[in-house]
Parts: C-alpha cells; structure tokens; sequence
C-alpha cells in the first residue's frame, strides 16, 4: 500500500484522524507492532521460475506505480503514519515512473528499463526473492522477483493456475479487493464508514448497477450458458481462483497477518483476533466487475442535457437554426478530427437521421432529477453528506464522460528493426494500492504477464502473450439509451407496451458509526432505485404535458460477467496466433473500447462493445419514447439482449501505417457520446509526434517512448491553440505594457514547447511559471468572454454542462478529483480554435454556424482577448492555485502533482504531474511463433 493521500477525494476512503495520530505517541505501539509483524516473510530460493515461450527478445517492459505490494498489516501500516515508512514493494514503482518527466530527453532503448520494469517472462535464478507454494499445494508456485515484488504464478494443472492467482491477488490487494466488492453492492460505508467520499462512491455506482444478489447470480448463469466450453472453463477459472482467495484470507486470518485496515475499521480485533473476513463468492466477481465497466467501459448517457442544451439553442434562435448552432458544437463527426483508423474508411455509427423519429424531449423547466438517498439520519443528514450525493448524482448522470488511457503503435515497416513497435497502457487513475495489479501466470491455457484489476485478475486483462502484446484505451461509443417511460395510475407505474406495469423498487439500507480509521459521526440512509423494463429512472419530467419517467439503458447493464471469455481467449496462446484472432477475442468483450495489438510482424485495432442497433430513425442523442417503434432491434426485456452491429461495422484496422488514441474519435463517422471531438483534441499531441517520428523513419522503442513522455507534458491549449490566438493580439501592435508583458511570456513558452515542465529534475518549480500562471487564469475567461455575449448566458450555460470549458491539471475533474494527472480529455479547445481561425480568414471544416469572438469582428475579437489577457496577468499565483488538503495557496507545481488515493492505511508523497497512462508497456517482438 501508499502514502500521503488527500481527504476530498472520491476515492479517499479511508481517513487516518487525529484520533489515530494521538494513539500513534502512545508508548503502546511498539509493543503492538512487534506483536503484529509477520511471521511468513519468504525466504529466498535458489530456485528459478520457469520461463515458457518468450518472443520478445528482452524487449518488452512494463510499469505501474506505485508498488505491486497493496497490502499491509496494523503494523506496517502504524509505522507508515508516524514515520513514512513503506512496507516492501508498496512504492518502487513510483520513482522510476515520476523520474520520466525529467529523464525522456536522453533516453535510449538500452536505458528504457531505468524508468520500467523487465517484462519478460520468468525470473532468473539471481532475481528470485521468494518462492512459495500456496496452501501446500503442489500443482501451482507463486515466484517473486527482487526488484518489484511481482507474482509468477506457474502451474502444472488449470485450477492449480488459477487457485494460484487467486491466492497472489489476495497477498497484493485483499482490502482493496473488499472495498470494491462493497462498493459494487452499494455497501461501501457499512463497511469501510460513512466518510463523505465513501458515500459519494457507494452512491455513484448505485445509481449505474442497482443489482441484487439474485441479479448477480443471474449474470454469471447467463454468462456461462451463452459460451459453451469456454463459460465451463470460465466459471472453472472463477471457483478456482476464489478458492485460492479464501485460503489466503484463512491463512492469514490465522497467522494474524491480514490487511491491518480490517483492525481499524472495526471487522478485527487486534488483541484477540476476533472478528472475520468474509470468504468471496462468484456472485463478487460481477459486483467488482459492474464498477470497473462503469468507470472505463460505458460510453454514452447524457441525452437528457442534450436535450437540455437543444431546447436552450432552440429557444434562442428558433427550431431551425437553434438546430444548426446545436449540432455544430455537438461536433458529431468533425472532418477536423483526430481519428485513430485514419485510412478513410468509414464506419457509419449513431449518426444523425435525416428523419429523426420518436424524440421525447421533456417541457421546458420540467426536468427534476430522481432522488437516491431516504431516511438520512445523523450525519447522513447533514449539508455536506446532502452536498456529496449532489456531486455523485452529477458525475453519474451528468455527462457521457468518461474514460482516459492512450496508445501509440507503429508498424515495422517505419522502424530500425524491422518489427512493429507499441507504447500504450490504460489512465485508471493514481491509487494507493493502485487499482491494477501485475501479475504473469503460466499454466495449461494461459500464458501471459500484465496487469488486471484487483479482484477480477483470474486472466491478464491488459498484457502480454508469448508473442503478441495487447492493450486498450476508453473508446466511448454510445451503448446507452434514455427512454421516456409514460407514467399511468401514479408515480411508480408505467406503461410498458401498452400495460400499466409497476416499477421495481431496489434498496439498499446502509449505516455507519466511528471507528478508527473514519471517525465520522453515526449515521444511517436508504438508497432507492425503481427499475423499468427499460433500465433504472433517473429524471422525472413532462413530455407535451404527458408525466413522464426518463430511465436510463445500456447494453452492458445485467452483462457484467460477459467480457470474462474475450480476457479467457487474449491469454490463451493456442487461441491467438496473430492479428485475426486477437480480434476475434476483442470482439467478445461487450465493454466500450479500444484495442490495440502488435507482435513481430504485425499491429492491428478493434473497437469493442456491444453498440445496439436502434430502431431506424431514432437519435441517440436524446430521449425517445419507451414504445416498441424506437426500442432497440431484436430487444428482450427479460436478458436485455438485443441485434447489435457486426464485427466489420466496428472501426477495426490492421497494420495501418501507425495507430494513436488518447480518448479520440475512432473513424470517420463513427459518433462517439462525449462532446469535444473536434480540430483541437489531446489525440493531436499523440497523432503530430508520432506521424512525424514515421516520416522520418528508423523509428525505436526509445524515440516512441520519447513522444509519447513529451505529449504527456504539453499543455494542449499552449501547443494548438494559444498560437491563433496571439496572432489575432499581434495583429496590430501590443501597446499596453502589461499585455504586452504578458504576450512575451506566452510567445516565449510556445517558442520553448510548450510544456509544463520542470526548471530542473526535483525543483518542484516550473520553467515559464509564469506563462503557465497566466494561461491558466486567462483560458476561462477568455472563453467566455469570446462566446457568452453571441450565445446569452442561458445556452453558454447549457453547453458547459455538455461539455467544461478546461481540463486544466490543476482542475478537479472526472472520478478523481483533482491531482489525478490525466488533462485536456474535454475542454472548448475545439471551439476556440475554429472560431479564431474563423475571425483571421482562415480556412474552416465544419466550423461553427457564425463568428463569436467579437461579434466577428477581428478589432473586437482582439480587445476582447487582451482584455481578459490583462485580467488573467493581474491575478496572483495564489488567486489561481488557492491551495488545498495538499498545497499551500500559490504553489503552482503542488496544484499540478499527482497524488496517489488511499483505498487503504498506507500513504506516499506527490510526484510531478505527467499526462500519461498508469499501466504502461513499451514493447517490440523479435521473432514469432
């Protein structure tokens, strides 16, 4: 586990109070820690693991900060809170990941595993640090290496393999893995407190999974039934792996070395040991896997402030052209856009109809939100436990945003060796423990290293095979609709094809009181969720004066457990052999993304998810009515199954020239449901270094790993934006000194890169402060002041609710809040860049429907950006950065830095802030099977 953690975070769900600082000073506590260290520290073994078939030629690499060790005991994590001491391999990942941002520049291939870790198969016999063979079986070895902790799981037997893996997650990862299987439940306060970030978590994911266990139960029949020997062999994986879990929580539970966590929250006593943690069930394993599919795997939702922003465009310039000013900055399929199929191929999705059929958009003003949360009783009741569930119901049901994660694949056509090269990996957030853990497992089936989400790594989810690596980025396509449901006899009756039918009403009653870890008050709610044929209500509103309920349906929704097989296949080497079947395993993974594929010879994309197919003439845009006319194709209620598109209609691609993603628009006309895919987007820092790096040629892992650390840097407004913009302010001389001051600055900055980068390794000071200083300021201001007065503040309003104006690091944004490292996924860059170049004369594709920025006039447009210019400039470091749990007020590097969420007891420091994947592999195969 980690180290220093802020306390406003969504994540942040455990505290350490001052009641746990006080009892830290007791004399007490070396007496506990030396009754509580463990006992099972493993010996060093002479004996290497065994190696299977390695194609990489020592070239394949990997990272994951902060450390594979996610647990600790009440001791360790005792000594972690009163001196910062790490328990082994809790943090040796972080450095060598924070030190990139300063150590790219002279980076060679040779260098590369100075800031990764060797990912080639097996340990050397001089590099294992322990061996041992779980519960005394004999079938299965858990190997660690010395330099970070990672367990090579070999196995002579399928389920040795797979108990094996089991056992490793829980010695990594057991809290952690408790946490969330609570949280998939909406039980986390119960179980872990009732801190304010607890409750915003329990509820966020509520709202998206509302399940019973009978619902679980359900997912994991269906799952099995539908896949034949591969769902046998799957549900084998998961009681084996299970079965291993639960032999480490019974070890441990004995040996009285457990997560010291389940002490300070109240399920262990650490003088008699009494207290249990519970055994897991399969029926955990979908809870787990609903929270992480609704994090990085469900594109679309949103369609009700669509709706919203459509009506407020409509009100204001009348039907037509509020219509026209809406779908120019909706940016459906913006001919400016970074695509990462770049071949011109088409792949038509979720367009707009020419027809548009079935829209319900509600009355204007109509619109409440459904409430979750009943009964509060003490501090549940309060303003800020009323606040948090606010913020949770935003971030839930405000936005179809979601999602980070990059990749950059070259073919080998374009570099030094001959064979195809990839840097890429999964933005998952900044966690302590982290929420991926490494593993490699080699047994009769599966052969593979990587990383895969605690609780669910019975398979690499993202990784390598002998001779192939895989990895995915958040695509985002839309696979969930609004439907309008017509309420009939009262509030929780609908009608379902043409029946009055009685909304289902799921609850889950939730009650906390202090303990050690969470000192916050007693108190008690009730979550409440009345479900529909057509998925969870989540608005209320009034369509042509008709009450309505609108509900929200994904096509994942009571499908959790499907992906189970496509991870199954990506880990089977006899399954893939090249760039087809890796496709074909994608293609059974029912989540939003993007997948990426290179061995020696070949690269290769897929887009997966099931994506419906709707009723023709329907617009996935907005709200339809709940009718059998606009329900999806082939859709049954009863298994929400329904046609989806085929595989081809997918954007998929293989051994294109080069491929990139940073949460970017897949193909051309293929929608996606967040807004900003327009002619300024974080893909572009990817697509520029890297069609650059194969122009040249000669392309290595060291020169891609380069691009993809500068892009990780770069502010994506300084680069593609600010340039326009000082030409519009240099279009006539600068004669107020401060704008003129401030203009040197910035030009000064572009000229340098660009960046937000540090003046030197360690300074915690950055070079060009000021020009980062005054952007940050000036960029909000300047938006507004370019597009408030043409809009009204009315549909400005609007669309910054569909889409934020910046994603500054600084920002809190997203499920993370603020240190959370990834940047500039959403913001008005687009807009702003079309616009200005716009008002210059400059050619425009897809532009927006008039000139905003002064009215269009180019002498306006430059009084109105000096005249925020000089406001920004006049603002003090400290009125920009004002500070928080972790920075004093004015520290521009602290507002920046990531910060590493504690999930459980253990804290680690800041690290500067970088823009780049959590998980991430460099690779290069030399030869094939």
């Amino acid at each position: 586990m980690p180290r220093r953690t802020p306390r406003n975070a969504l994540f942040d769900t455990l505290r350490t109070p001052r009641k746990l600082a006080g009892f830290l000073k007791t004399a007490s506590v070396c007496v506990l820690i030396a009754g509580l260290l463990s006992p099972l520290t493993q010996a060093a073994a002479a004996e290497p693991a065994a190696t299977s078939n390695d194609y990489c030629g020592g070239q394949c690499s990997d990272i994951l900060p902060p450390g594979e060790n996610g647990n600790a005991t009440l001791a360790q994590i005792l000594l972690n809170q009163a001196f910062g001491t790490q328990p082994s391999h809790a943090e040796d990942q972080l450095g060598p990941y924070a030190n990139l941002a300063t150590g790219y520049s002279g980076l060679t291939d040779a260098k590369i595993n100075t800031f990764f870790n060797d990912a080639s198969f097996g340990v050397p016999s001089d590099q294992v640090a322990s061996t041992e063979k779980p519960a005394g079986r004999g079938d299965v070895t858990i190997v660690r290496d010395k330099k970070a902790g990672v367990p090579h799981i070999t196995g002579t037997t399928r389920y040795g393999t797979e108990f094996g893996a089991g056992y490793a997650a829980a010695e990594d990862r057991l809290w952690l893995m408790d946490v969330f299987r609570h949280v998939g439940r909406g039980r986390l306060t119960g179980f872990a407190g009732g801190a304010a970030a607890n409750q915003g978590l329990e509820q966020q994911f509520y709202r998206n999974a509302p399940y019973t266990e009978a619902d679980l139960q359900a997912q994991i029949d269906g799952a099995v039934a539908r896949n034949g020997a591969r769902g046998q062999q799957a549900l084998a994986d998961v009681n084996a792996y299970l079965d291993g879990v639960n032999a480490y929580i019974d070890a441990s539970d004995s040996g009285r070395y457990f997560p010291g966590e389940y002490v300070l929250t109240g399920h262990k006593d650490s003088i008699t040991n009494a207290g249990t943690i519970d055994h897991f069930k399969v029926t955990d394993m979908v809870a787990l896997a609903s929270v992480i599919g609704s994090l990085f795997g469900s594109g679309g939702g949103g369609e009700v402030d669509n709706a919203l922003s459509l009506l407020a465009a409509q009100s204001k310039y009348g039907v037509e052209q509020g219509t026209a000013v809406w779908e120019s900055f909706r940016e459906r399929n913006d001919a400016e856009a970074a695509l990462t199929v770049h071949d011109g191929r088409s792949f038509p999705y979720a367009t707009r109809p020419a027809d548009p059929k079935g829209e319900a958009l509600p009355d204007a003003g109509s619109v409440t939100q459904e409430p979750l949360v009943y009964d509060r009783t003490g501090s549940a009741a309060t303003a800020s436990a009323r606040s948090t569930s606010a913020a949770a119901a935003k971030t839930t049901l405000g936005s179809a945003r979601r999602g980070m994660s990059n990749a950059l694949v070259v073919s080998g056509k374009y570099t030094a060796g001959g064979h195809p090269i990839a840097v890429f990996g999964p933005q998952t957030g900044y966690f302590a423990p982290q929420l991926l853990m490494l593993q490699e497992i080699q047994g009769p089936g599966i052969s593979a290293r990587g990383a895969s989400f605690a609780g669910l790594s019975m398979y690499v989810e993202l990784g390598r095979g002998q001779d192939y690596s895989w990895s995915a980025t958040t695509s985002g396509q839309d696979i969930i609709d609004t439907y309008a449901v017509e309420l009939c006899q009262d509030d929780y009756h609908y009608l379902y094809r043409g029946t009055c039918t009685a909304m289902d009403k799921v609850e889950q009653k939730n009650a906390w009181k202090p303990t050690v870890a969470d000192g916050t008050a007693a108190g008690s709610y009730t979550m409440r969720v009345w479900r529909t044929k057509y998925g969870p209500v989540e608005y209320r509103a009034t369509v042509g004066g008709k009450k309505v309920a609108y509900t929200s349906l994904r096509s994942s929704y009571l499908h959790e457990a499907d992906s189970i097989i496509g991870f199954q296949m990506l880990n089977d080497p006899d399954y893939v052999k090249g760039p087809q079947d890796f496709q074909s395993a994608a293609q059974h993974i029912n989540y939003t993304f993007n997948w990426f594929y290179a061995d020696s010879q070949h690269t290769a994309y897929y887009n997966s998810g099931d994506n419906p197919v709707r009723a023709t003439g329907v617009d996935a845009e907005f709200p339809v009515w709940a009718q059998p006319a606009y329900e999806w194709q082939g859709w049954d209620p009863a298994t929400n199954t329904a046609a989806y598109t085929p595989a081809s209609a997918h954007p998929n691609s293989v051994d294109q020239d080069y491929y990139i993603s940073w949460n970017n628009k897949q193909a051309k006309d293929y929608t996606t449901a967040s807004w900003g895919d327009g002619s300024v987007h974080r893909g572009n820092l990817l697509d520029d270094r890297v069609r650059r790096l194969v122009a040249a040629g000669g392309v290595t892992r060291a020169k891609l790993t380069q691009a993809m650390a500068d892009a990780a840097l770069a502010d994506l407004r300084a680069e593609d934006v600010l340039p326009k913009l000082l030409k519009v302010i240099n279009s006539s001389p600068v004669t107020d000194t401060t704008a003129a001051a401030a203009v040197g600055k910035l030009q000064a900055w572009v000229a340098a890169g660009a960046r937000r980068t540090e003046t030197a390794a360690g300074s915690k000071q950055y070079a060009d402060a000021d020009a980062i200083r005054i952007l940050d300021a000036w960029w909000p201001l300047l938006v507004k002041a370019e597009f408030e007065p043409g809009l009204g503040s009315d549909l400005y309003s609007a669309f910054t609710a569909d889409l934020p104006v910046d994603e500054a690091p600084s920002a809190g944004h997203g499920p993370t809040g603020s240190h959370a490292g990834s940047s500039f996924q959403y913001g008005w860059w687009s807009y702003v860049d079309k616009d200005i170049r716009a008002v210059l004369g400059e050619p425009v594709q897809g532009g927006l429907t008039q000139k905003y920025c002064g009215g269009g006039s180019l002498t306006a447009c430059r009084d109105a950006l000096i005249g925020t210019l000089k406001q920004a400039a006049g603002l003090t470091a400290a009125q920009v950065y004002p500070g928080d749990d972790q920075c004093s007020a004015g520290d521009q590097w602290c507002a920046d830095s990531i910060v590493q969420r504690t999930l459980g007891g253990i804290k680690h420091g800041r690290i500067g802030w970088q823009n780049r994947p959590t998980f991430q592999q460099v690779v290069e195969y030399t030869s094939h099977r």
